[in-house]
């Protein structure tokens, strides 16, 4: 991931807190209501990333039965799904080292919410607990290991038999944020 240096990248997006995040997937559609209360900076990052595009078109590059599906990685958009679920490197990078070319910092020890509970949605970093950028995952069960080194930022309200069908080369179509007040 190209960071820039420092400081670390603070999010434009106002969080108003009634955050739902809609996946259209190649497998169905997920809704995810994100936690700005307890995780800001990453329901922040992630709906500017949303409302961008970022995440079209990208696919789930990381699939470990029982543990998590990860997506986010921008190395996968000019790839096939096939070369994805191959796990070949693609034309800017291998599957899971690209983001967004900042980092965002960690709220994993000041989010209350924190829990790996199954589906939870939280995000992926490198080894530096501040490394967060674009990539996230969903949980294939619960996973409290995590708990303390990366933030929970959103419980799936439907599409949990979605998430459990989801495998590395499946295509996220569309990520939009809506307000659930709506």
């Amino acid at each position: 991931m190209g960071f820039i240096a420092d400081p670390l990248y603070t999010p434009s997006y106002q969080v108003v807190g009634d955050e739902v995040a809609v996946f259209d997937t190649a497998k169905g559609t997920i809704r995810v209501q994100l936690d700005g209360a307890g995780a800001p900076v990453h329901v922040a990052n992630f709906c500017e990333l949303a409302s961008s595009g970022f995440y079209d078109g990208l696919k789930f590059h990381r699939y470990v039965p029982g543990f998590v599906i990860q997506g986010g990685c921008p190395n996968t958009r000019d790839m096939t799904p096939a070369e994805v679920a191959a796990g070949r490197v693609g034309p800017t990078g291998r599957p899971g080292t690209g983001g967004p070319g900042y980092r965002i910092r960690q709220e994993f020890t000041t989010n209350p919410n924190n829990a790996h509970v199954d589906r939870a949605l939280a995000m992926a970093r490198f080894a530096d607990p501040d490394s967060a950028g674009s990539q996230f995952y969903f949980c294939l069960g619960p996973q409290h290991g995590l708990d303390s080194g990366y933030t929970v930022f959103g419980t799936t309200l439907e599409g949990a038999d979605v998430i459990g069908e989801l495998r590395a080369g499946d295509v996220i179509n569309s990520v939009r944020i809506e307000h659930s007040g709506n």
